[in-house]
């Protein structure tokens, strides 16, 4: 294999390490937070979605 198919190769797989990355972080933002807690003082329902 030649350098500029290596470099091509290193460049290949480090976008999608990063598109990854990015698509991952995107996926966790976009889940609604919602917490719902049952205890000696009732139910109480914290959220920001």
């Amino acid at each position: 294999m030649s350098r500029n198919g290596l470099y091509s190769l290193v460049a290949v797989l480090a976008l999608a390490v990063i598109g990854f990355a990015i698509y991952t972080y995107q996926q966790q933002q976009s889940q609604p937070g919602l917490e719902v807690r049952i205890d000696q003082q009732g139910v109480s329902i914290d959220g920001n979605g």
